[in-house]
């Protein structure tokens, strides 16, 4: 492909940079260009300490981590930047440890949620929050526009790379720091999946050095069963594990732990909706939320809405992906949000979705409370909800598709007010995906269904 072609193609995401492992962008050749790319930059910042630049790389339990990890870190020597390497360790882990050793950045190698053929970047700032759109549009203008090689450091300033053996142990404090002082999980049983991802280690050491009894399950990665019928988008193995073991509450984190999918002692799924009410509501009773306020996006349930509006508190809306939720945040003083997949932003602790976090929090409002998961799930009710995804090969603005605007429309009648439509592209899947809500699950699928097909009859052949 010539940088001419090349240029054309966006190569940061809504979450980074994402693809197939060995197919461009997530190719050695273009991981160290952006480390080159990410090292010049960094170059060009004023000195934070010292003279030399670092950078941690984090990654999950991915095949190709160690393909990628290695060219990232080749980039970043090159341009004389000195990197240190972590392992395996939950993206929010990253986040928080590049910010805590005063590194100058952070790198994540996974692609979150997806299959293990799929791999990732993640950039974090030295403040710990992902690297804003423009230095990802100025590191995308490097890897395509510049000669790089015209840049490289000389030979005597070529940076190191170093293996550190403490960044779990950082982050297994960290996040048990989180968890209230005067409170423990002392008698409480635990099921665990960790995805066979990132958390495989650090996230049985919280929960147990807590007092937790845990049954562990998705912790034996082995390159490439990441997410694999397991994790945050594979709960029910989590719900039937609880009814199993007879436990009081499950945890189902995803590849790089920053999302988490709770179960309760019912063996019912507590997705990020609930998990949000739960803890808006325990923060607002002590004077801890900020603003009265909780960020969600446009999946987020419409039950959600009115859960919180009874219980004195406002929900703001943006688009879909955890970087507008945090974006928001951080504009308007609010120190909760999230997404309904999990992925839970506390501002008071965390720069990023944490899984981890998230959970402890939950499980603190059950100790102090004395409260059951179920009970405190049950303050919110769902509307019906369908999402449905209809796979495409080319993008569109939606209404340029014939009969698009007539279609929703005649859905819109039929809601009647009583429900919503929501359509839009993934930004890490070549997917369109359909959302309704409604008091009729059948119809509202039905309509879900057909406003799918249209989009994927239009888009879905070359």
């Amino acid at each position: 492909m010539s940088p001419t072609e090349t240029s054309t193609r966006k190569l940061f995401g809504t979450d980074g940079i994402r693809g197939t492992a060995n197919r461009w962008p997530m190719t050695p050749e273009i991981a160290l260009k952006v480390g080159q790319a990410l090292g010049y930059v960094l170059k060009s910042q004023p000195i934070r300490k010292g003279k030399s630049r670092t950078v941690l790389i984090g990654k999950d339990t991915r095949l190709s981590g160690y393909m990628i990890e290695q060219a990232m870190a080749s980039g970043l020597n090159s341009m004389g930047v000195r990197v240190l390497l972590t392992g395996p360790l939950p993206t929010p882990g990253i986040g928080f440890v590049a910010q805590n050793m005063r590194a100058d950045a952070g790198v994540v190698i996974s692609a979150s949620h997806n299959a293990y053929h799929d791999n990732g970047i993640k950039i974090f700032g030295s403040d710990g929050f992902k690297i804003d759109a423009s230095m990802e549009d100025e590191i995308a203008r490097l890897v395509f526009e510049e000669d790089i090689s015209a840049l490289l450091e000389d030979p005597d300033s070529v940076g190191r790379t170093r293996r550190i053996d403490d960044a779990d142990g950082r982050y297994i404090v960290y996040a048990k720091n989180t968890f209230p002082l005067n409170l423990s999980l002392d008698s409480m049983r635990i099921v665990l999946d960790c995805a066979n991802g990132a958390a495989y280690k650090v996230a049985p050491a919280i929960l147990e050095e807590l007092g937790a009894e845990v049954m562990v399950i998705g912790n034996d990665p082995n390159g490439r069963n990441i997410n694999d019928k397991v994790g945050a988008l594979f709960p029910h193995r989590t719900c039937e594990e609880v009814l199993r073991f007879r436990a009081d509450v499950g945890v189902s984190l995803d590849g790089d732990a920053d999302r988490v999918i709770m179960v309760d002692e019912r063996g019912r799924i507590v997705n990020g909706d609930h998990i949000l009410a739960i803890s808006a509501i325990h923060k607002k009773s002590e004077k801890k939320l900020a603003r009265d306020t909780v960020v969600a996006t446009e999946m987020s349930n419409i039950g959600l809405e009115q859960c919180l509006q009874k219980n004195g508190i406002q929900l703001v809306r943006t688009d879909v992906g955890d970087k507008y939720v945090v974006d928001e945040m951080r504009r308007n003083g609010y120190n909760l949000g999230g997404e309904q997949s999990g992925h839970i932003i506390c501002l008071d602790h965390s720069t990023t979705g944490d899984g981890m976090v998230a959970a402890l929090d939950v499980l603190s409002v059950m100790r102090s409370t004395g409260n059951r998961l179920s009970e405190l799930s049950d303050v919110m009710t769902d509307i019906p909800q369908v999402l449905v995804n209809a796979r495409v090969k080319s993008r569109c603005e939606l209404t340029e598709i014939p009969g698009y605007n007539e279609l929703i429309r005649k859905v819109q009648d039929r809601l009647k007010g009583r429900g919503r439509v929501f359509v839009r592209f993934s930004g890490t899947e070549p997917v369109a995906r359909v959302l309704l809500e409604g008091p009729d699950k059948r119809l509202i699928g039905t309509f879900a269904e057909e406003i799918a097909n249209l989009i994927q009859n239009h888009l879905g052949h070359q």
